[in-house]
């Protein structure tokens, strides 16, 4: 009988699990509807880390929710408050895979600014500049280029973006690789100690 009572009242009285839920859910609903007080005042807690919570549904985090709207306002914002722009959401995108899909040129440039890892792929191998080399949006290319993608990196299929500018039979799209990719030393890997 007092195990009985004892677990009724756990039941009833809400746990940790059960408010950092609900505070991470706030915040989320805080970002979407753009209310900076709130979400700065959710920041402002001591020890908080609900910068990176993401939605329990969708995996998003906060800057995948304002990359999406396209909100280079609320991206710098959330950066500077430590936002990790690497972090995947339930379909494997991180926000700057988000922002090359929508051409979000500027976005862009604020998450590679921010730390973005240019090369990092989404759930189909699929990288940034091999996204902006199938939208032929040269400034997108440029970017990323210049930020130190690769264009040789293969995505699932084993094309990279180089393989699919070439596939274009596009002059731009391979003018634009051969001219801003990062020179690579093209020598073979060695694995091991080098004497």
């Amino acid at each position: 009988m007092a195990l009985f009572a004892a677990l009724a009242v756990g039941v009833a009285m809400p746990g940790p699990a059960q408010a950092q839920f609900s505070k991470s859910y706030k915040f989320l609903e805080s970002v979407k509807k753009k209310e900076g007080q709130e979400v700065t005042d959710a920041l402002a807690e001591p020890g908080t880390t609900i910068i990176n919570t993401r939605d329990v549904s969708t995996g998003e985090t906060a800057l995948h929710i304002v990359t999406a709207r396209r909100d280079t306002t609320w991206i710098s914002f959330l950066l500077g408050k430590g936002a990790d722009p690497n972090i995947r959401d339930a379909k494997g995108q991180t926000p700057l895979v988000v922002a090359a899909n929508l051409g979000f040129v500027e976005g862009m440039e604020l998450l590679i600014t921010g730390g973005a890892r240019v090369d990092e792929p989404n759930s189909t191998g699929e990288t940034p500049l091999i996204s902006a080399v199938h939208r032929r949006d040269i400034a997108m290319m440029r970017v990323l280029l210049k930020a130190g993608a690769s264009p040789d990196r293969a995505d699932s299929s084993g094309r990279s973006a180089r393989d699919y500018a070439k596939l274009e039979r596009n002059d731009n799209l391979i003018e634009e690789i051969n001219t801003n990719a990062k020179k690579t030393d093209n020598k073979a890997r060695t694995y091991g100690p080098s004497f």
